[in-house]
């Protein structure tokens, strides 16, 4: 750390690069006062601010100290000759920079500070993000949210959801905001705080970070590799743990209907050739239809009606190698058992006088489960490992978590407003503690849409939420790549999405090819699952055809062949926080091409996949960086750059590294 102070400003430095710099006429710090509204409608939310003040602060004194054998500066800054905040400047025992910021005046509620940048520089993260992997030249707004439907606002579907459903979503939208990214100089900064905040990377010389509140303390470090950087970054927010092994013996079917028609497709899905891990039914607990389709029956007990026998079925059909997996979220469906329960010890967030309050799911309506009351938390544990675990279910969709209220009142008194964004990362906790303490973190897969700051280390792994089952770029297959890369870069390594994906509205009906196609993709992903989506009679499912079994044999065929490799990757994930599926510049660096590649991604260290995303594309234009590449179905090397290549159905353009270790395990691709 380097701190460089002159009359009219300062530089602050760390590791060679330029972190702050500030003056007198160009200040690096602002605050304001302003008044935020939030109107929410079923999780999409319309947020306006009134600001009635933005200070620039010019004025500043240095001071510096000694604590424990370190230097630290203290950083004060003034208006109108008053003090009205401090900022405490240091190193951390890892030698990452910490600034940690003290309010002075309380008054204000608005922050804006400026990070030094360049005007070429790349940045990536801010949690999961859809439409950009390069954030460069937009502003994010960072709010924990549905992502909306079509997410474009030129788009027919985007408009069709907003007029009809408020729930169109625009670029930056997403289930999983982190107020932390990514520069291509090869270092992170992190802006510790759960209010409503927004980075804004359109400015040529710097990055202006906005927060609804005074942060507690920013916090950046550098490393010379991309790999040593995502294990400085997981070092900070946690890693998850490997996968349970069975995972990675064949495809999660998304089922729905009953003990009987999970059984029949199970076996006619293992007859057809198709490798099958698990069933995914996530309506054990009971269905409820609305007019958005088909919805569930919040209330997290065995449905006896729908699903006869379960208790004894589900231990038959893990004997058989396949693992019953449901679903589960943190609310409670209104007058139902465990509602009534919650309501009569005082677990859920009531209005301020102490009243009922609920949420509008879409035509039900429930109770939000306090998780800031630790014996809310235990109580919620206790349904999860007595309802689940002990049933014996091996996994779940811990769904949602974006949709806490900012009108609500919480047992530990904060500001819903403020807990909003951290609501995810409870949740996550909550599930990861039920199954840590039950003794199944080997044995027991999660996977959850929601995310924020610290998830890392709880929620075992990401979705990527509900994709519209079409070919849209925003919101479609193609938006999971830069979901995948962007979270991954956040420390979230292990992603994946419904295969086909899941909301149809408006018009939109999931194709044979769109499943055919996501089916590829998902081969080559850390788990595949699919999903009947919200109206499964409208939707191509896997089973409607027998082309499409036998497809989707051959695609689990390939992902079970490269088990070994895929557990490798996700070893050294859980060990080191290195993503399995990664951006092209992870290990090309000084390929400038690499880092505007949003829809091709690295899988492991050896192979290079890009989907197919277009309707009816059968010839794909592929990026290589330059090494010597395999094409996995014909054998031919290539030395890297543009090249085309042919990708009919059942071929899509898979890539693996001449020099790999792997290499007769990928040489096997084309066989398997």
């Amino acid at each position: 750390m380097n701190l460089v102070v002159t009359e009219q400003g300062f530089t602050l430095q760390h590791k060679g690069r330029t972190v702050v710099e500030h003056s007198v006429s160009k200040p690096a710090l602002y605050l304001g006062i302003g008044e935020g509204n939030f109107d929410m409608y079923r999780g999409n939310f319309d947020i306006t601010d009134y600001v009635t003040e933005r200070l620039p602060l010019r004025q500043f004194k240095v001071d510096s100290f000694t604590r424990e054998g370190q230097d630290f500066h203290t950083i004060g800054f003034y208006f109108d000759g008053k003090e009205v905040i401090k900022i405490i400047v240091g190193e951390t025992a890892e030698s990452r920079l910490k600034a940690e910021f003290e309010a002075i005046d309380k008054s204000f509620n608005r922050f804006w500070m400026r990070v030094a940048a360049t005007e070429e520089e790349r940045v990536f993260g801010c949690g999961e993000q859809l439409t950009y992997l390069n954030l460069r030249g937009k502003n994010f707004p960072l709010w924990s949210s549905e992502p909306g439907v079509g997410r474009n606002k030129n788009t027919y579907v985007t408009w069709q959801a907003d007029v009809l459903d408020k729930a169109g979503g625009d670029y930056y939208n997403t289930n999983y905001p982190q107020p932390t990214f990514v520069s291509d100089k090869k270092y992170f900064c992190h802006l510790e705080t759960t209010a409503y905040a927004d980075f804004d990377f359109t400015n040529s010389e710097f990055h202006e970070l906005q927060a609804w509140d005074i942060p507690q303390y920013i916090l950046f470090d550098a490393e010379d590799s991309y790999p040593e950087l995502m294990t400085n970054i997981t070092g900070v927010f946690g890693r998850q743990p490997e996968m349970p092994d069975w995972v990675h013996d064949g495809v999660i079917l998304g089922i729905q209907g009953g003990t009987e028609i999970t059984i029949e497709k199970v076996e006619a899905a293992k007859k057809a050739g198709i490798q099958v891990a698990g069933a995914w039914c996530q309506d054990w607990q009971g269905i409820k239809m609305t007019s958005f389709g088909k919805r569930l029956q919040w209330d997290w007990q065995w449905n006896k009606d729908l699903y006869p026998e379960l208790d004894t079925k589900i231990h038959e059909l893990k004997q058989q190698g396949v693992r019953f997996l449901g679903y589960i979220n943190p609310y409670v469906l209104e007058d139902f058992p465990l509602y009534d329960e919650a309501q009569q010890k005082g677990y859920l967030a009531t209005k301020e006088d102490g009243s009922k309050y609920v949420v509008d799911f879409g035509e039900f309506y429930c109770g939000v489960v306090d998780f800031t009351n630790p014996e809310a938390c235990e109580w919620y544990k206790g349904v999860i490992k007595n309802n689940m675990i002990d049933f014996g279910l091996d996994g779940w969709m811990g769904d949602f978590g974006e949709y806490l209220p900012t009108d609500c009142s919480l047992s530990n008194g904060v500001s819903a407003e403020i807990e909003h964004n951290k609501w995810p990362y409870r949740w996550a906790k909550v599930q990861h503690e039920a199954i840590e303490e039950a003794g199944k973190t080997d044995d027991i897969l999660f996977f959850m849409r929601a995310g924020g700051t610290g998830i890392q280390g709880y929620c075992h792994t990401l979705w990527g939420g509900d994709q519209s089952v079409d070919w849209c770029l925003d919101d479609g297959l193609a938006s999971v790549i830069p979901a995948a890369l962007s979270s991954g870069l956040m420390g979230n390594g292990i992603h994946h999405s419904d295969i086909g994906g899941y909301t149809t509205l408006h018009g939109m009906k999931r194709t044979k090819e769109l499943f055919q196609r996501w089916a590829e993709m998902a081969a080559f992903t850390p788990i595949m699952r699919s999903h009947e989506g919200n109206r499964p009679g409208d939707n191509h499912q896997y089973d409607s055809d027998a082309e499409t079994m036998s497809h989707l044999a051959k695609m689990t065929n390939i992902f079970v062949h490269l088990k070994p490799y895929i557990k490798d990757a996700v070893a050294l994930n859980a060990r080191e926080g290195m993503p399995v599926q990664r951006p092209l510049f992870m290990h090309y660096e000084s390929d400038d091409e690499s880092y505007d590649i949003k829809y091709q991604y690295l899988f492991g260290r050896d192979i290079l996949v890009a989907p197919v995303y277009n309707q009816g594309e059968t010839v794909k234009r592929v990026y290589l960086p330059k090494d010597k590449w395999i094409h996995a179905w014909t054998g031919e090397v290539f030395d890297g750059g543009w090249i085309d290549v042919e990708a009919p159905i059942g071929k899509p353009a898979v890539f693996y590294r001449e020099a790999s270790s792997y290499r007769t395990l990928l040489d096997g691709i084309k066989n398997a």
